[in-house]
């Protein structure tokens, strides 16, 4: 998957490539099995629900990422396969062909993929393109959700916005320093502008590290809902349709405005890893910061067993 991203012509290519080569990333991603394990222990994680690591096959020709894309979900069902009680897995889709898209996610599920992943365009094409509703169709009638992951902003956005400074900070700029949650929430606020969620009411997204910066700014965003034609609030949508991930962010001043803007049921434990690797004490100090015990038994374990279909005889920690 990396080769095929690395071979793209210069303006298609994903630099954020090089952060999965950094330090011991690489190795660990590729562990799949009882050193991926090993590492749950540590941390005290009872489950992880494994993902393909950006930018998945999203920025590939249609003819590769459909053969690239069932390659990744037929590997990580395996996995799942061997583990049954400790992995599940989010399918990877390729999105430069929608129809394959659609087809792959039902296809992936039946495989025991508990939802999908995505990034918000491919190629110059938003996530919230018409041509992608076929794939916002399957996944409600499936009922199973939609992770938007952060992606590197287009070249010229980035040079526009982020460069001036040596590569590497560049780099960092435009993606986990900023430019790649302000990706995130954009796609997830124009599938919301877009009336996504108002065909697909039963549609659900995830939204990483606290949201993305989105659910800070939703008493601006709003006032796009009448400008826009929606029949309710952005800030109805946020707290109906999306559910948000800590992503290693053990915050609790993050947690604090997160319960302030939605509620506990949408709020889901996850570590990021490999590139966030909070220790088990730092998990368990964080945990203490939550209002009742319902409130974080819904957050370690309760809430992903109801959005990802996961049996109660298993925790998401």
């Amino acid at each position: 998957m990396t080769s095929a991203v690395k071979a793209l012509p210069a303006e298609r290519s994903d630099d954020s490539v090089a952060l999965d080569e950094l330090g011991d990333n690489l190795e660990r991603l590729n562990e799949i099995g009882d050193g991926r394990i090993a590492a749950m222990d540590a941390q005290g994680i009872d489950m992880q629900i494994l993902s393909l690591a950006p930018p998945g096959t999203q920025p590939l020709d249609a003819a590769d990422a459909v053969g690239l894309s069932r390659r990744a979900n037929d590997i990580a069902a395996a996995a799942v396969g061997r583990h049954p009680s400790r992995l599940r897995a989010l399918a990877t889709l390729p999105m430069s062909s929608p129809d394959a898209a659609a087809s792959e996610l039902e296809r992936a599920v039946g495989l025991g993929c508990v939802g999908a992943m995505v990034y918000g365009r491919s190629g110059d094409k938003p996530l919230d393109d018409p041509r992608y509703d076929d794939v916002f169709a399957s996944a409600a009638a499936l009922g199973r959700p939609i992770f938007i992951h952060p992606q590197i902003p287009p070249r010229s956005i980035r040079r526009a916005a982020y460069s001036g400074f040596d590569p590497m900070t560049e780099l960092g700029l435009a993606t986990f320093g900023w430019g790649w949650h302000i990706e995130a929430a954009t796609a997830a606020l124009r599938l919301i502008v877009r009336g996504t969620f108002d065909r697909h009411p039963n549609l659900q997204i995830v939204l990483g590290h606290w949201g993305e910066l989105l659910l800070f700014w939703l008493d601006r965003v709003d006032s796009l809902s009448r400008v826009a034609g929606l029949e309710r609030t952005v800030t109805e949508y946020v707290r109906s349709n999306c559910h948000i991930t800590s992503s290693g962010m053990l915050n609790p001043a993050l947690l604090r405005h997160a319960l302030e803007v939605t509620t506990s049921d949408r709020l889901l434990f996850s570590t990021d890893y490999p590139f966030q690797r909070p220790s088990r004490s730092d998990i368990d100090a964080f945990l203490t910061h939550f209002p009742t015990d319902d409130d974080r038994d819904r957050f370690i374990a309760g809430n992903a067993r109801a959005l990802f279909g996961i049996g109660d005889e298993h925790a998401a920690r």
